[in-house]
């Protein structure tokens, strides 16, 4: 993996996103330390993926703008991005179900400087998710859902990303697996990985997060340290004894 600035990585700033009439994000901003943690909290429909996808140059910005490392990428479109280091994991992990494991992991090594480190990134992933590693010749759609997951993480780092950001990954997965992605993700931040995380177990989310915010209605509605909304008394109540999809929508009083 590519290692990230000293410095906030990602800077959002008065973020708008719209489809037709409908408004996504509204006037949303929020920094993303290099080397970090950032979790996005919020109950469905809230604008979450809106925002992932929109900073990976999914969906086009209305207002505002997008920096990283220092360069504005408002404009820039997403494959661009990619190449300067931004990686997303979308929920429903979209792999190429009919392909192996090993085709699956190659497809995310398709830039120029990725190509040149591809058997070393490929042995970072296997000796990150070393089941894969045993299941490389396998097709990816006779995998289990936890290790379909992994796969989707393993060929977005296959990418060599500086910023990686992952959309709901826990999704449908048994407790032991949910636990088992949660130690990968503080195992990539030690290894100096910048992380933007969704992710419906908010407690979970909120327990290896360095930062995090609360999204509600496409408006962000409170920032802080992990520790410091997972004892906030709005955030507790609303979101953290609830998982997402069940979450209320409402905002702090």
């Amino acid at each position: 993996m590519r290692e990230a600035s000293a410095g906030p990585l990602l800077e959002v700033s008065g973020l708008w996103v719209s489809y037709g009439l409908f408004t996504a994000l509204r006037d949303v901003s929020l920094q993303v330390p290099a080397g970090s943690v950032t979790a996005i909290v919020g109950a469905n429909g809230a604008g979450k993926s809106s925002l992932l996808r929109a900073i990976a140059g999914l969906v086009a910005a209305q207002q505002g703008r997008i920096a990283f490392g220092g360069e504005d990428l408002t404009a820039v479109p997403a494959h661009a991005r990619a190449r300067r280091g931004i990686s997303l994991v979308p929920e429903g992990r979209r792999l190429f179900g009919d392909m192996t494991v090993l085709e699956n992991l190659r497809t995310g090594a398709l830039s120029p400087q990725a190509k040149v480190h591809r058997e070393e990134t490929l042995e970072e992933v296997f000796d990150l998710f070393p089941i894969l590693r045993e299941r490389q010749r396998q097709r990816a759609r006779t995998l289990s859902g936890g290790e379909q997951q992994m796969l989707a993480i393993g060929r977005a780092l296959m990418g060599r990303p500086v910023l990686l950001m992952l959309d709901e990954p826990s999704l449908g997965l048994a407790p032991v697996i949910v636990r088992q992605l949660f130690d990968i993700v503080r195992r990539l931040r030690e290894r100096g990985l910048t992380i933007l995380l969704v992710e419906q177990n908010v407690r979970q989310s909120l327990m290896v997060a360095d930062r995090a915010c609360v999204l509600e209605r496409g408006v962000v509605t409170l920032t802080g340290t992990g520790q410091e909304l997972l004892e906030n008394e709005y955030v507790v109540e609303a979101y953290v004894g609830l998982k997402g999809p069940q979450a209320r929508v409402g905002r702090p009083r």
